[in-house]
């Protein structure tokens, strides 16, 4: 799983920005990641409550989707899961959902392309971490 931290980062900025209070739920491939960024969190003094973390398997995230209080949800992951979160969100309050999903580094190598280079582009793009 590449870049939790970056993941994070991409989602905590903007709403922390805008003035709003998060919940992060973890990958349960990359708990100690972002247990790590609520640590600095800590350390820089944001107050208890602004960001939060959930640590667990698929049914946490169902149940920050399906929840009534949380107003926008945005997930990075499979398409499978994507279809399942907005359902739930659907069914609750019908918040916000924002999807990043499928995929692992697409390359599109046209005719005339450098192939040395391409390789080593698809290689970067697939095992960057």
């Amino acid at each position: 799983w590449n870049f939790p931290l970056l993941m994070a980062a991409w989602k905590l900025g903007p709403a922390l920005a805008a003035g709003c209070t998060v919940v992060i739920k973890a990958s349960e491939k990359t708990p100690l990641s972002i247990l790590h960024l609520a640590k600095l969190i800590k350390e820089a003094g944001f107050p208890p409550g602004v960001v939060n973390v959930l640590q667990g398997a698929g049914h946490v995230g169902e149940m920050i989707a399906r929840h009534m209080d949380i107003v926008k949800v945005a997930f990075t992951g499979s398409t499978a899961v994507g279809r399942l979160i907005q359902k739930y969100a659907a069914e609750s309050n019908l918040k916000n959902v924002t999807l990043e999903l499928g995929g692992k580094s697409p390359l599109v190598v046209c005719e005339d392309a450098d192939l040395d280079q391409a390789a080593m582009a698809a290689h970067v793009g697939l095992f960057l971490n």
